[in-house]
């Protein structure tokens, strides 16, 4: 379990995290929950997001949920707002919801699951970040986003992922765009690429975990997935002021798979 003592770059700032009920959009939540931030974890699901807040809480933490639909404006809007109202400010957003239709070939794929990626992964990423700047902007400490694209799309392709590859490298797209249109008001926009990490994600069609290390132990360089601390270790650097100087920054985690 995080440990909540640990460091204090983020004490007393505030931070919105979409896709915050699982995987590592729970684990970022987490990570700078232990730094001190005040959280807000947004998703679809309003129980395993009380299950992230009651994780963040039973360790000291401050947290709380709200309930969002990334692909509508107002949701999105009302989420910004509820962060606002809660701790008086945006300081830190991480655009993690997202989702992954792998397995078919580009010319058998639904126009359902290609809508419902396009939906979640690109046009809820524009409107997180159009929200969260119009909050940020106003702020005389501005704030920095973090969007999660993916080593697939940007820097890597393979078989049967055509359609979330394009999402996601219309995410470092818009990342790279958002970050030297708004740098001047006082916003820093960056990313984080990750590759296969611990997440049921990354796991194949009827793969388990062990069938999963092997796999990586045969195919990545790194000889393993990435935790998903190591994942969030990476957002929070970019979010941080050790990071200041870094504007429209893709940071890949993939263990050299895309090297």
């Amino acid at each position: 379990m995080t440990n909540f003592t640990s460091r204090t770059r983020f004490t007393g700032k505030s931070v919105l995290v979409t896709g915050g009920g699982s995987g590592l959009g729970r684990a970022i939540a987490l990570a700078f929950a232990a730094e001190g931030a005040h959280v807000a974890v947004a998703g679809r699901g309003e129980g395993p997001l009380k299950e992230t807040v009651q994780l963040i809480e039973e360790q000291g933490g401050t947290a709380f949920a709200v309930t969002a639909d990334v692909s509508s404006a107002g949701e999105v809007q009302a989420a910004v707002r509820a962060v606002v109202d809660r701790f008086g400010s945006l300081d830190v957003a991480v655009n993690n919801a997202g989702v992954l239709r792998a397995g078919t070939p580009l010319a058998e794929l639904s126009e359902e699951d290609w809508r419902t990626q396009l939906d979640i992964n690109v046009t809820g990423v524009f409107l997180a970040l159009r929200a969260e700047i119009a909050e940020m902007r106003g702020q005389s400490t501005g704030g920095a986003i973090v969007n999660i694209a993916s080593n697939l799309g940007p820097h890597l392709r393979i078989p049967g992922a055509a359609a979330y590859a394009a999402t996601k490298a219309a995410v470092w797209a818009l990342t790279r765009g958002a970050a030297l249109d708004h740098i001047g008001d006082g916003v820093r926009v960056n990313s984080v690429s990750p590759g296969a990490s611990d997440t049921s994600m990354s796991l194949l069609p009827g793969e388990n975990e062990a069938g999963r290390a092997e796999r990586m132990r045969e195919t990545n360089p790194l000889g393993r997935v990435a935790s998903r601390d190591e994942v969030a270790a990476a957002v929070l650097y970019l979010a941080s002021p050790e990071a200041g100087s870094l504007v429209g920054t893709d940071l890949v985690v993939d263990g050299g798979a895309a090297a």
